[in-house]
């Protein structure tokens, strides 16, 4: 059995990370380079980096700004943002990409997708999917949720497919933010529709949310942006989680939360008293923590 993967989704607008909310509403969370060697350390599995802006504004993002943000993580990263062009793919590969985020491009020049995929290999072309529910229908969309691109969203998925993604990053604009969940009906219909790995994104507030994805669905990677921009050791924390109730993940970072508490809103919780009264006169090893 393949082992889930934990990914992290970092927004970039303005040059910074910022929290989304139903693509409508973007709340600044930091730098890019911070986070990146935070998530890094924390053990999580991937990352996405999406610059929003680069598409608007027409350029690329900024290449010079990706190698001195990227230089310090080992952590597999995917780039997204304004792609048009092969030259474009391989100058992101160049700076630290190991895999190109393609979102506008596909939807108004799909042919492009089978020549990234021939050009550098299916495994490094990702296609991302903003997708809403319209009357019942989950529908494509681009332009950060604005443009309605005339595609269902299953029916797209097996078009990507057929011209050679490797993956697909699954975004719901509905439950962007809203740290309710995710749409587990959506990633059923897109995971079942093809035989490439999903990554679910949007709604994780807790993880429980995680572990809702990991046993109800086919998602290959389970993904959030805000959820992890604001709880020290947050990809860990999920991950023991996860691991204690027998989702097969990779462990492998310096700490773990195995046998924690959680509170209501998915954080580590406060030890009981009695526990915390014994530690007082136990002797603990050093360790790195």
């Amino acid at each position: 059995m393949l082992k889930k993967r934990i990914v992290a989704c970092l927004i970039i607008k303005n040059g910074i990370v910022v929290q989304s909310i139903g693509f409508e509403k973007y709340l600044p969370v930091g730098r890019a380079d911070i986070a990146l060697e935070a998530l890094n350390m924390w053990g999580i599995d991937e990352i996405v980096l999406l610059d929003i802006d680069a598409t608007r504004e027409k350029r690329v993002i900024d290449l010079e700004w990706i190698s001195k943000i990227t230089g310090k993580i080992l952590t597999p990263l995917t780039i997204g943002g304004g792609i048009k062009t092969i030259e474009d793919m391989r100058r992101l590969i160049h700076f630290g990409a190991d895999k190109v985020s393609l979102n506008k491009t596909a939807i108004e020049n799909p042919d492009f997708i089978a020549k990234a995929s021939k050009v550098f290999g299916q495994q490094c072309v990702v296609v991302s999917m903003d997708v809403k529910k319209v009357n019942g229908k989950y529908e494509v969309f681009s332009d950060s949720g604005k443009t309605y691109t005339g595609y269902i969203a299953e029916e797209y998925a097996k078009v990507v497919e057929g011209l050679g993604a490797g993956e697909i990053f699954l975004n719901s604009i509905d439950c962007d933010g809203a740290k309710n969940g995710f749409d587990i009906d959506l990633i059923n219909k897109i995971s079942q529709s093809v035989s490439i790995p999903v990554i679910a994104c949007g709604g994780a507030g807790c993880p429980g949310h995680f572990l809702e994805v990991a046993e109800k669905t086919n998602a290959s990677a389970i993904a959030a942006g805000n959820f992890f921009h604001f709880t020290e050791h947050s990809p860990i924390v999920v991950k023991s989680y996860l691991d204690e109730r027998d989702v097969e993940l990779r462990l492998d970072s310096y700490a773990n939360y195995r046998n924690c508490q959680y509170d209501q809103d998915g954080r580590i919780a406060k030890r009981d008293d009695k526990y915390l009264y014994k530690l007082r006169f136990e002797l603990i090893k050093d360790e790195v923590v």
